[in-house]
């Protein structure tokens, strides 16, 4: 008969396999409610039957099984077998227990000491008895007078975490034989080893006379009612009590030893000799000892203590091991024995190989020694503090679950057993205890903690404090030393486990009960994130900050950053928590803060990376990061590190979104925010306001942790000043009309900042410029709000919100109102002497000639530009024989390296690619060539005699180009530090003079009023990598070898491979990437079964030991992560609509990051600049790409890599096609480099992928729409972006058409009578389908039927070959004689079908992959013009959800009734 398990089960329980297979869920952290039923009651005689499929070695007590007359349909499941009562007997280790309460002490097998693969049953006789069968062995009678009806209870208790139920009746069929060979025979039931070891340890009794030769007949084991218990004799102050289980030493308060006690046998392999601690006192020091030895008890003369005894003894004293009396090792466990309480389990037990463990709570210690001879004896030295012990037996339940709660309290004990009198007025100072982690060390009698070796190691750094804090007591540090080689800094929280026994974790989010750790900014309970943006980041903080932790008296958890509290982090966390600290990645050392004197930082924190923080209390600078609050509106979320606020359900609420500003507003410090998101459902849009609390001991009576944010700041009536559309309004009220802005007006990209001037102004500012005074006499202490109403979804912090000159607010001064004195006085810049083959250098290398030819003509500085520092040149001479003109820019290459100048240089500065170069070209900023920019400031196609052009690289690391002093603004940023001028004399530019110097002096009155904070000092200087290192970085960059698990990499670590399945794929940098560095890699393969694509990114900390998510948009701590088109922290959205869609790039897309010296991240795609991503990316940070859906494999690319189609010089140009070779609008040679693209800054990959299939047919741009904005592309991702719907209406009366999803719309030109008749408005959209040779011809009548040209239409083609891969179909050579019926629709999922729209095959050059297209026209149709009808294909099912088959084809015969619209193209 097939048994099952019950349906109903212990909540823990989980069935499988049909309901034959039992599995606790949790099995590592709980014990308990595994309970398992039988489906039905037991039939007379049957056996129940399981096998033990899996133990865990985590907890005491295993399998227990038994019967009851409770019906498990009606059942309230107790959390274990032993809770059952109403008729119940359970037999659980060698107990049999009835409702709970022990009726048989000692009986057949030890369940506890049963292995994965034994076999337990339970049978209920037809004469009411119960038998346990173990392993087919009848263990005897149990009990008896069962009812006639019980189920089978099968508890997966302790250890035992799965059974599977065996088929009963084979199991009779097989054991019945089994049990009366072994009735019949004695002892073939038996092995001889079993007998003799009986024998011999019940002579050790004194009773050899009562050892049977023979099986018991209702027993399994002749050994298993041996109990274990004390010996008889023993030290001589000790009492012996319960049956002997029990061991007290007498006069505890004046003695000491003497309190030796042994087993009363030997130890068998494998066997626990467990003991409980029942009673301690407090007079001594020292405690308990355990261990083996050899010696008989019955023989020994018991010493005072077993450390005195010199041989055949291994003991455990302390934290350390005893061989003979004499310390063996030290450090043994994270425990010692003197620091246990009354309740704890000590045990030990010999192994079969010999080795001997100790526990402690029922916690494998590890190996203690590996070599013990077979004949052993438990020993215990009730010594010190140690009085009373009791043996615990695994069978005894209810010690078990005692102990299995306190290896639940995960080693979290009670405080210390130490309690002062009442009377004790002294507090125990806090300090750090002794107990930390491997690599930390505690100094300074335990106010300070450090890792000694903290540029070797990042973790083990864990310390806890000394004592439980008491409620409303804050535990604070000091940062006292950082090193900047790992990622990732301090974290504190709080524990329940007792440093005394905790087995310390390498890092404390590992700890996965019992914990609460502030870590970044995020708040992990049981190293699971619960808040994911929390106050301040503590991976800023720096040498001189204070963190600190509080429990409250309510429970509540808050932590403080230099004594600011951070909020609420945590609720209902329990009393007796210990404070803990990691000092982790970057904290080497901490010092506890109190009111007794503090000791000084150490001597090094001002030297190298331990500046200290900005924000520090210690520190003379306030800080300037300024960030939203964590306090805010109850619709509103702060996300990216406290610098993106954004309003959550933004589609069904419009309000109670407001957030404010971390800090006060300083004088003159602008607070500026950046527009992300809006959505058109409300009217009004964001409202920006300063909410003004008075001074009180530098605090505000109304700090936002006292505010009760309202639903708009409208309702606050007092000390509030805000502007609303164009309205200034004060405490509610409109105090002021019309103003310069109107918020209302604004759209997603718009920048708003605020300011208060030293005077008591308040200024607003719109993308950077001064819309006036707003409103004058405020007072100066000033938080900056921000309502995010109605439109205004999302806005972050700019970068701009940094404190500025107070004069630049109140003159309205701008950079330009200064210009630059030009020459100035000083040492004058020289050429290097390594230039250009045609130039000579005059004027002791001031003066630069071209002497022959337009070309050759490169010249560097003789030095590296310092930060800020202009180079300029003056035009001498001009030669208008050439075209072209001067280019100048930065680059690494330094003139010296330069061996020849007549074959190390280029012709021209366009083509200098050996380093990193940037130049500006005409009106063009280029990088190593590749277009950067267009329309950048002045020409310098334009210059003339006279005219002076100067470069900067500024100390933001970005180059400004100066014409006659005048900056043009950013050319480009993310400029290497060590960089040359570099001038080249092209084109009509002969000669020209240097009139800069290399020290600029200008005075106080002239320099122009600073935004940012200068340059950069030596120290950071020599801490930035030079071009140098980063050569070697880009030498030795590869995959790091720890990676998703279906990553395979490949040549030598560049190349990653996903070898399985869609995701799994996530891989990083081995090395971290440094500041200004390019790292790029090339999508290599990618495969169409599955959808979108990779992603990448940077995390902030070292992956090599990360366990990496199925994905990387899994990762949630320090990670940012650009996916599709946006940008992500932490898993949450920051940033939308950001560069192109990731999904959309095609194989041979080359992707690049970069990280900014102002810690800004950008994306390169095929080496152009997304811009700015996101900010405040972490130093060391580590590239990270996940290799997801279509994308298979990558390979790292090196930076100087030039992007696909960069080049020119190749190109082939449709004017070099004779006319010879076009037939019917095909090349017959067809040039299969396509001509640059149309609009270079274009960024769906599917637009320009049809833009290029567009640019190989020979049609003339003149039927084209100059306006690029008119094409539109239908892909998924653009169209999504847009918003669009699937379907519209068009015309006059209205009617539906489909947009044309799938496709790429490049707009015709329309013809300007169609214009003024509104055709666009009034006639019908639709679609028809065509083939590529009929394209030419159509764009030449302009409609898609007119007089002599109907034949194009024909619905049957000829096919003709064509050369270079070309497979067209060919029109028909002849008139049909029949009027030509135009077949429309108005959608493409008709007129698309290969019918009307055959495909042709072409190979794209840029990813060489071949690709088959399709065209068709999107055309306006006169109403009236046409007829509807079924389709002409005979189509059975529907071709479009919103057209039924009879109205999907549109017939017109009428000519002049269609204009053409778009071109329409769609590529596979």
């Amino acid at each position: 008969m097939a048994a099952e398990f019950h349906l109903r089960t212990g909540k823990l329980v989980a069935l499988l396999n049909g309901n034959r297979t039992a599995k606790r869920n949790k099995p590592t952290e709980e014990f308990n409610h595994g309970l398992a039923m039988s489906r039905e009651p037991l039939g007379d005689g049957q056996l129940f039957q399981v096998r033990i499929d899996r133990k865990v070695n985590s907890w005491s007590g295993s399998i227990e099984i038994g019967v009851t007359a409770l019906d498990p349909s009606t059942l309230d499941f107790p959390s274990s077998a032993t809770g059952l009562k109403g008729g119940s007997w359970i037999i659980s280790g060698c107990s049999v227990l009835r409702d709970g309460r022990s009726v048989l002490e000692e009986y057949g097998q030890d369940l506890d000491q049963l292995s994965e693969g034994d076999k337990v049953g339970i049978q209920r006789t037809s004469g009411g008895e119960l038998h346990l069968w173990v392993n087919g062995q009848d263990c005897g009678t149990a009990a008896s007078g069962l009812p006639p009806q019980v189920w089978a209870v099968v508890d997966l208790y302790g250890k035992c975490t799965q059974v599977t139920v065996l088929d009963c009746e084979t199991v009779l069929r097989r054991e019945e034989p089994l049990r009366t060979a072994a009735t019949e025979e004695g002892f073939v039931g038996m092995e001889l080893s079993d007998v003799v070891n009986n024998a011999i340890l019940s002579a050790y009794n004194g009773n050899l006379l009562n050892v049977s030769l023979a099986s018991p007949p209702d027993s399994c084991s002749v050994t298993s009612n041996d109990a274990l218990l004390f010996h008889e004799k023993c030290g001589t102050l000790i009492k012996l009590s319960n049956n002997n289980k029990t061991a007290e030493r007498r006069r505890p308060l004046d003695e000491f030893n003497n309190g030796v006690v042994m087993t009363n046998r030997p130890l068998r392999d494998n066997e626990m000799f467990e003991i409980r601690i029942d009673k301690l006192v407090d007079k001594w020091s020292g405690s308990i000892e355990i261990g083996i030895t050899l010696h008989n008890p019955n023989n020994l003369d018991y010493p005072a203590t077993m450390t005195n005894l010199r041989s055949g003894t291994i003991m455990m004293s302390g934290c350390g091991i005893l061989t003979n009396g004499k310390g063996t090792r030290r450090e043994y466990c994270e425990f010692s024995l003197d620091e246990l309480q009354e309740g704890d389990h000590i045990g030990l037990m010999r192994k079969s190989s010999g080795a001997l463990h100790f526990y402690i709570n029922g916690i494998d210690q590890g190996v203690a020694a590996t070599q013990t001879l077979p004949t052993i004896y438990g020993v215990v030295d009730l010594y010190g503090m140690a009085v009373k012990v009791t043996i615990v037996h695994n069978h005894n339940h209810s010690d078990r679950l005692r102990r299995n709660n306190a290896i639940m309290r995960a080693l979290s004990p009670d405080v210390g057993r130490r309690i002062f009198d009442s009377g004790d007025v002294e507090v125990e100072r806090l300090l750090f205890h002794p107990n930390c982690g491997q690599k930390a060390a505690i100094v300074c009698e335990g106010r300070t903690a450090l890792r000694p070796h903290a540029t070797d190691d990042f973790n083990h750094g864990v310390v806890l404090s000394n004592r439980s804090l008491r409620s409303n007591e804050i535990f604070q540090v000091r940062i006292d030393k950082m090193v900047d080689k790992w990622a990732g800094s301090i974290e504190i929280g709080v524990t329940t486990h007792n440093p005394a026994y905790l087995q310390l974790p390498s890092t404390m989010t590992n700890l996965r009960s019992g914990t609460w750790m502030m870590t970044g900014n995020g708040v992990m309970h049981n190293g699971t994130t619960i808040l994911d943006e929390y106050g301040h980041n503590l991976d800023r903080l720096k040498a001189g900050d204070t963190v600190g932790v509080m429990r409250k008296e309510d429970g509540s958890l808050h932590f403080f950053v230099n004594n600011v509290d951070q909020g609420l982090a945590a609720s209902n966390v329990p009393s007796n928590v210990y404070a803990v600290v990691d000092l982790y990645g970057q904290a080497a050392q901490a010092t506890i803060i109190d009111d007794i004197e503090l000791p000084p930082l150490p001597d090094d924190v001002l030297e190298g990376n331990n500046q200290i923080s900005p924000c520090s209390l210690f520190s003379l600078t306030p800080s300037n990061d300024l960030r939203f609050h964590h306090l805010h509106g109850n619709n509103a979320v702060i996300t990216n590190g406290g610098r993106t606020a954004f309003r959550q359900n933004c589609r069904s609420e419009f309000n109670d979104a407001i957030v404010i500003s971390s800090r006060m507003l300083r004088e003159g410090e602008m607070f500026e925010i950046l527009i992300q998101k809006m959505v058109d459902r409300w009217s009004g849009s964001i409202e920006a306001v300063n909410l003004k609390t008075p001074s009180y001991l530098g605090v505000t009576a109304i700090r936002p942790e006292d505010l009760e944010f309202p639903s708009t700041m409208t309702d606050i009536d007092y000390d509030t000043w805000m502007l609303s559309g164009t309205a200034i309004m004060q405490d509610g009220n409109t105090m002021r009309n019309n103003y310069g802005c109107d918020l209302d007006s604004l759209t997603t990209g718009s920048r708003i900042g605020m300011m208060r001037s030293s005077n008591g102004d308040l200024h607003y500012y719109i993308n950077g410029v001064d819309q006036g005074v707003a409103c004058s006499g405020l007072p100066p202490e000033l938080y900056a709000v921000v309502d995010l109403y109605g439109q205004c979804v999302q806005v972050s912090i700019t970068s701009g919100s940094l404190p500025v000159d107070n004069s630049l607010s109140l003159s309205n001064a701008t950079e330009k109102s200064f210009p630059l004195l030009s020459p100035v006085p000083g040492i004058t810049h020289r050429f290097h002497a390594n230039c250009g083959k045609y130039v000579a250098l005059q004027n002791d290398g001031c003066r630069a000639v071209r002497v022959h030819g337009f070309s050759h003509g490169i010249v560097f500085s003789m030095k590296e530009l310092k930060p800020d520092e202009i180079f300029e040149v003056k035009v001498d001479e001009m030669d208008e024989q050439w075209s072209g003109s001067l280019h100048i820019g930065l680059t690494t290459l330094q003139p010296f390296e330069i061996t020849c100048a007549s074959s190390g240089l280029p012709a021209s500065l366009l083509e200098l690619r050996s380093k990193v170069s940037w130049l500006v070209s005409g009106a063009e900023v280029r990088r190593n060539g590749a277009l950067q920019k267009q329309n950048y400031g002045f020409s310098l196609e334009r210059l003339t005699v006279g005219n002076r052009v100067g470069v900067k690289r500024g100390s933001d690391d970005t180059m400004h180009v100066f014409v006659d002093g005048e900056d043009m603004g950013v050319a480009a940023a993310g400029i290497a530090k060590n960089v040359f001028a570099v001038v080249d004399l092209y084109g009509k530019v002969v000669s020209m003079s240097i009139v800069s110097s290399s020290t600029l002096e200008e005075t106080e009155s002239t320099k122009p009023p600073s935004m940012s904070s200068g340059s950069c000092s030596e120290e950071e200087e020599d801490l930035s990598p030079c071009d140098n290192e980063a050569s070697v970085f880009l030498a030795t960059i590869e995959f790091m070898e720890n990676h998703g698990r279906n990553i395979l990499l490949s040549n030598e670590g560049h190349t990653a491979t996903r070898v399985a399945s869609y995701n799994q794929g996530v891989v990083a940098s081995a090395q971290a990437l440094p500041r200004q560095l390019l790292f790029q890699i090339r999508i290599d393969r990618l495969n169409t079964q599955w959808t979108s694509s990779l992603s990448l990114g940077v995390i902030g900390h070292c992956p090599e030991r990360f366990n990496f998510p199925g994905t990387a948009s899994s990762i949630k701590r320090s990670a940012w992560l650009i996916q599709r088109g946006s940008v992500f922290h932490n898993s949450l959205k920051i940033c939308d609509n950001y560069g192109p869609n990731l999904d959309t790039c095609p194989e041979g897309t080359v992707l690049g990051l970069l990280v900014d010296n102002t810690q800004g991240l950008h994306l390169y795609v095929n080496g152009m600049d997304q811009g700015v991503a996101t900010q405040d990316i972490p130093s060391p940070c580590f590239v990270v790409i996940d290799l997801y859906g279509q994308c298979e494999q990558v390979t790292i690319v090196s930076n100087d890599i030039m992007a696909p189609g960069s080049d020119g010089s190749h190109l082939c140009c449709q004017g070099d096609v004779e006319k010879a070779g076009v037939v019917d609008g095909i090349k017959e040679n067809l040039c299969w480099t396509p001509p640059p693209e149309v609009n270079p800054m274009k960024t769906c990959e599917y637009q320009a992928l049809c833009a290029r299939f567009k640019e190989l047919l020979p049609l003339p741009d003149g039927y084209f729409n100059e306006e690029l904005k008119c094409n539109l592309c239908y892909c998924e991702s653009c169209h999504k972006l847009r918003g669009d719907e699937a379907y519209y209406k068009r015309g006059d009366p209205p009617k539906d058409y489909a947009l044309p999803f799938g496709w790429c719309r490049f707009a015709l030109r329309l013809n300007p009578r169609c214009e003024v008749t509104n055709v666009y408005k009034k006639w019908h959209t639709a679609y028809h389908g065509t083939c590529v040779g009929s394209l030419r011809r159509t764009l030449d009548h302009g409609e898609l039927v007119s007089a002599g040209s109907a034949s194009i239409f024909c619905s049957k083609h000829a096919k003709v070959e064509l050369q270079n891969g070309y497979n067209d179909p060919e029109v028909n050579s002849a008139q049909e004689k029949d009027t030509v019926k135009v077949s429309l629709s108005p959608t493409m999922r008709y007129v698309g079908l290969d019918r009307f729209c055959p495909k042709i095959r072409f190979k794209d050059v840029r990813s060489q992959r071949h690709h088959q297209a399709q065209v068709a026209f999107q055309v306006c149709v006169r109403p009236g013009s046409y007829k509807i009808g079924p389709p002409s294909a005979g189509a059975s099912e529907s071709i479009d959800p919103r057209f039924s088959n009879n109205e999907i084809e549109w017939i017109t015969k009428e000519r002049a009734s269609t204009v053409l619209y778009g071109l329409l193209v769609r590529v596979e």
